[in-house]
């Protein structure tokens, strides 16, 4: 599961809860991004600190482990580079999905390599409120779709409301909300 994580959020944790059980999945890898190429337009945290919250967040569920493979590659972060380092780090038999929000599935076409992208995992979009599911055109049996309990959690939202100084307690694990005000993490963005 790719993502910026700035900050992780319960949103997060349902859908890769609910595709390790729908698929059985012995692991869930959340991958954040070191450089994301498509948000170079705007202010993305220290990785490393986005590395600690996704680590917190995720210590709880023993399916879950956090991999910092992009976040130790030079240049801008492509999902298929991370792809093709996760299959070297692993047993040629893994079956590899990619876990990502029906909003970023819908612009899979111009991501970098996409073509290469659909070979080296299958793809799933998950639900999130106020997008709809929609197959951008991608090969058959590419990619599957799957609904998720609605969470109307961002982390945009999540990084407007420290900023006014509003809590988000509860829509982060506790230990995020610990971490991001011991490192100040959004205060100047109201």
């Amino acid at each position: 599961m790719g993502g910026t994580f700035d900050p992780v959020h319960h949103g997060h944790l349902v859908a890769a809860s609910e595709v390790a059980d729908s698929f059985q999945l012995d692991e869930v890898v959340f991958v954040p991004t070191g450089r994301p190429w498509q948000k170079s337009d705007y202010l993305v945290s220290d990785p490393e600190d986005r590395y600690l919250m996704t680590v917190i967040a995720t210590a709880a569920d023993e399916r879950f482990t956090v991999s910092r493979v992009d976040l130790d590659r030079a240049g801008p972060t492509y999902t298929v580079d991370t792809l093709r380092d996760l299959h070297a780090a692993y047993d040629e038999q893994t079956d590899f999905f990619f876990i990502t929000g029906a909003d970023a599935l819908g612009a899979i076409l111009t991501w970098h390599q996409h073509d290469e992208v659909l070979k080296l995992a299958h793809l799933i979009g998950v639900t999130r409120p106020g997008h709809r599911l929609a197959d951008p055109g991608l090969p058959d049996g590419s990619v599957t779709f799957v609904e998720v309990p609605a969470l109307a959690i961002s982390s945009t939202d999540c990084r407007v409301r420290v900023g006014r100084g509003s809590s988000i307690e509860y829509l982060v694990p506790h230990g995020v909300v610990e971490f991001i005000a011991k490192r100040g993490l959004y205060r100047n963005l109201s």
